[in-house]
């Protein structure tokens, strides 16, 4: 009630306007190409202001910037991620380190261990994850970070890497809490997808997201993937739009007016992502 109230003292002294930022998508998947356009007039007319398209590999990470670089408020990440880890060489980090100086670039990812479906073995996995924390660190780059069931292996190659400055977020967070505090321990951002919607398998991340610190809290649809409890009934595929109900959903766990989350949520990724707060 306190942070309400302070929030509408403050929205009386000014106007204010709702903007909410997907800060993971993939724009560039095969399920847009038919409505791509009506997609993100969906997502503006439900306020989403900005998106952020990640790449998997190489061919992706070039659609993601085409995106971009065709619509406003779009910025693209590029980055081998461990299901197409086998596919990765060093051909295929130097093409990605040269799109990763085009201006619309603004992260590498999504990159890190997945040992759950395994389509990439350990050890190549392993070796391309070292590999691109290298390359965006000597690019400046925030990271984007995927993990599954590494039982600890991404979070120790992170510490091993000591990187001079790690800057990024673990997307679609779904680990438990003391997994969550290393990762707030190391600077990284939470990013929250439409799993905190779903009764049952949402259950654990609706008791973590009230200790996430403000600053370091996003919000992503992962779209097409994952679409939230409320949209799932009507529509299979995931899009930018509904990260509506992912805010909300936040907002209401954490007992702040939706306005004033997608305000925290939107300068939060800006700031992570070098995007102008316009």
């Amino acid at each position: 009630m306190v942070k309400a109230l302070a929030f509408l003292s403050t929205r009386m002294r000014k106007p204010f306007y709702m903007r909410i930022f997907d800060s993971h998508c993939h724009l560039d998947d095969k399920s847009y190409d038919q409505d791509r356009k009506a997609v993100l007039r969906r997502a503006r007319d439900t306020r989403v202001q900005g998106f952020m398209v990640v790449g998997i590999n190489l061919p992706t990470a070039r659609r993601a910037i085409e995106i971009a670089e065709t619509n406003d408020g779009v910025y693209a990440a590029v980055g081998v991620h461990p299901h197409d880890a086998a596919q990765c060489s060093d051909d295929v980090l130097k093409a990605l380190a040269d799109l990763a100086g085009n201006d619309k670039v603004r992260a590498w990812g999504e990159i890190g261990l997945d040992f759950n479906r395994m389509y990439s073995p350990r050890d190549v996995q392993e070796k391309w994850f070292e590999r691109q924390l290298a390359l965006a660190a000597e690019r400046g780059l925030p990271l984007i970070f995927h993990e599954r069931d590494s039982a600890g292996r991404f979070l120790e190659m992170l510490q091993a890497a000591r990187l001079p400055s790690l800057q990024g977020v673990v997307h679609c967070f779904s680990g438990n809490r003391r997994e969550m505090e290393a990762y707030l321990d190391l600077g990284l951002h939470i990013g929250i997808t439409g799993i905190v919607t779903m009764k049952q398998r949402g259950r654990e991340l609706r008791a973590l997201v009230p200790d996430i610190p403000e600053d370091r809290l996003l919000v992503e649809t992962d779209a097409p993937y994952l679409t939230p409890a409320p949209e799932r009934n009507r529509a299979r595929r995931n899009e930018p739009a509904f990260v509506k109900s992912v805010l909300l959903k936040v907002a209401e766990i954490r007992d702040t007016p939706p306005e004033a989350m997608a305000d925290i949520t939107w300068r939060n990724t800006c700031r992570l992502f070098g995007v102008t707060d316009s």
